[in-house]
């Protein structure tokens, strides 16, 4: 990290030279300017932590730089100089947005401990400011998806995101079902405020009440102090119930109460107004549960205002390879890896899974592949085992493939595949990803010349083996 830098600025030479002898002896990179005008230029070429300026100084005063600085350089603090200690001038200067006032004679060890702390007040800013850039790219997680599927569920969400109404997301898990609701709420008129997620079914029942609702002191043993609930957290913006096909009984008809009336009762207190949008979501079918009895019908319908279903990934195929390079841009940053992209066969293997796990199976299988890797592009061996398929006719075909004791393995590896590629009716594709290999090995395996079937087409491939054996 580069030394902090420190613009001293004073019409007067001989304080401008004491000025930067006592800050480079301090370890300040220290760069002096004779007045306002010189100043503003270093502003505007480089960085500038602290200006340390004059109050008094003919052309650009000590207070028209200030102002300047700060339109240039937001992040840059400023202490003031002046022999002219008056309570109007320092009162000015502040409201400016200075750190700090001085007068002159200036005593080092004071104008030393000034600027240190206005040093320490800019690197807290900026630090800061690091920091809610990165949790806001967190929060602003890209939807990434051209789909049809895709675009219809989020022609809904934009539709939706503007009002106040209950939104109820549908899909299965893994589905990027949360991220959908902060789209919602990022897209509202509360998007400046709280988001507050909570997953139901993380929650033990038996403390879920308190975490919602929240509890006063004494509400019963172990309420050592008052405690603020979710919904509480949530007042102004946006609280989102993650599964809340999970939530009892008991807890249903609180919520109930908060949807219909806009209050919320702490355990053991009063009744409290409350200002929440809110965003449910869950994988469970909510009618059913209502038949079974598991989940209220006047809670259901309370929540099923706006009802988005958000499409598994295997009906918006035409995504994985938009999220395969998602993903990977963001793996390869996270772990330091110099992996280009991905092969023609990891590819169509990628995309012809099922992914019962949805878009958060994709991810832990790229962050795998990308982790696991040795070469520049992830390849079918890298990606997870359950990915690249179950070994061939491992059900379901109900055929064995029989061998004599001393059977050449090339001889055997030759007839697992045709006997593959019978079972898959010539599809060399689907073949490769039951045995786990490129598509490219089928293919040059079958050229190979000393392949005794190697004169197999896609029209015999149906017909009988006699080296296949029911049984």
């Amino acid at each position: 990290m580069s030394e902090p830098a420190l613009l001293v600025v004073d019409d007067e030479a001989s304080n401008l030279e004491s000025l930067e002898r006592i800050f480079a002896r301090e370890g300040l990179t220290v760069i002096a300017a004779k007045d306002g005008k010189d100043a503003l230029e270093v502003v505007r070429k480089r960085r500038v932590d602290v200006v340390l300026t004059d109050l008094m100084m003919p052309g650009i005063s000590g207070v028209d730089l200030l102002k300047a600085v700060k339109q240039v350089s937001p992040e840059t603090e400023t202490v003031v100089m002046t022999a002219y200690g008056t309570v109007e001038a320092a009162v000015e200067a502040m409201r400016e947005g200075a750190y700090d006032f001085i007068t002159k004679p200036l005593k080092r060890a004071h104008v030393v401990r000034v600027v240190s702390k206005a040093l320490e007040k800019q690197s807290l800013m900026v630090e800061n400011k690091t920091l809610k850039a990165q949790l806001e790219a967190t929060r602003r997680r890209p939807i990434v998806g051209q789909s049809l599927a895709m675009r219809r569920t989020l022609e809904v969400v934009q539709q939706a995101a503007p009002s106040m109404a209950t939104v109820l997301l549908l899909g299965e898990s893994g589905t990027g079902k949360e991220l959908l609701a902060r789209q919602i709420h990022e897209s509202s008129p509360r998007a400046g405020r709280a988001f507050i997620p909570v997953n139901c079914a993380a929650i033990p029942e038996g403390i879920l009440e308190g975490e919602l609702f929240g509890y006063e002191k004494g509400a019963f043993t172990g309420a050592v102090a008052r405690r603020d609930g979710r919904f509480a957290l949530a007042d102004g913006g946006t609280l989102f119930l993650d599964e809340i096909g999970e939530i009892p009984l008991s807890v249903q008809v609180k919520l109930l109460r908060v949807l219909q009336e806009g209050e919320i009762e702490r355990l053991g207190g009063k009744a409290q107004k409350i200002d929440i949008r809110l965003v449910a979501a869950t994988n469970k079918d909510l009618r059913k549960a209502v038949a079974d009895g598991a989940f209220r019908e006047d809670l259901y319908y309370r929540l099923n205002v706006i009802a988005v279903n958000v499409p598994p990934l295997r009906d918006r195929r035409d995504d994985i390879p938009l999220l395969v390079d998602h993903f990977l841009a963001r793996f390869r940053e996270k772990n330091g890896k110099a992996v280009a992209g991905c092969t023609r066969a990891a590819l169509d293997v990628l995309t012809e899974h099922n992914w019962p796990g949805n878009v958060r199976e994709l991810e832990n299988a790229m962050e795998r592949a990308v982790v696991l890797t040795k070469s520049s592009a992830i390849d079918v061996e890298d990606l997870p085992r359950e990915v690249r398929g179950a070994p061939p006719l491992a059900s379901g075909s109900g055929r064995a493939l029989t061998f004599e004791i001393g059977t050449p393995l090339s001889d055997i590896e030759m007839r697992v595949i045709h006997e593959t590629l019978r079972h898959t009716k010539g599809d060399k594709r689907l073949a490769a990803q039951l045995l786990g290999i490129a598509t490219r090995t089928i293919y040059r395996k079958l050229e190979e010349p000393n392949d005794p079937d190697a004169s197999v087409t896609n029209d015999n491939l149906a017909m009988e083996s006699p080296l296949v054996a029911s049984k």
